[in-house]
């Protein structure tokens, strides 16, 4: 993307969101760790905060309970998961958010198996990456290779920027818990 995007209002002040970064792996430790630094390195690179980083198994109680802890919490406006999202018996990231959501963002795992395509080709069919929404808190599952989270923020990134035109998720915020109470 240019460093000048006709699709940025720079009239309007740039307004940083809080993420969480959870990678899901089996096998991963800090210092093996690409892709979530991958995801640290382009949130902070963009202006956001990132509020937690964790490393948890591929096993669906775990990642639910990880997501429900940072839905919760009001100091973390977005979750973006690596790792879990393809399709062997251990792979269960597209499971574990999916019975958090609140709604689906479908077009997010659409547009990032679309771009992904341009790169691998039709390899891009292994990947369940996926996005919703839950208690106002957005939730994005990338698979778990640096190359991947690159791919996902061209998707995430200038909608996690409220200055992105001719909309972007972060104006939407105060509008995600309209249904609670009701």
């Amino acid at each position: 993307m240019n460093a000048v995007s006709p699709t940025i209002d720079d009239k309007r002040p740039f307004v940083p969101v809080n993420i969480a970064i959870l990678t899901v792996s089996d096998t991963r430790d800090e210092a093996s760790d690409k892709s979530g630094r991958t995801l640290v390195e382009l949130a902070t690179q963009a202006g956001h905060h990132v509020t937690a980083k964790r490393i948890i198994k591929d096993e669906r109680d775990a990642i639910v309970a990880a997501l429900r802890a940072w839905i919760a919490d009001p100091n973390v406006d977005v979750v973006i998961s690596t790792g879990g999202t393809g399709v062997t018996g251990r792979d269960v990231t597209p499971e574990a958010f999916q019975s958090v959501y609140e709604k689906e963002i479908a077009g997010f795992g659409e547009l990032f198996r679309w771009l992904s395509y341009q790169k691998v080709g039709t390899s891009t069919i292994q990947s369940r990456a996926t996005a919703g929404v839950a208690n106002g808190t957005y939730l994005f599952a990338l698979p778990g290779s640096p190359g991947a989270c690159r791919d996902g923020w061209e998707v995430i990134g200038p909608q996690l920027d409220n200055r992105h035109r001719p909309c972007n998720l972060v104006e939407l915020m105060p509008r995600l818990k309209e249904h609670i109470g009701h």
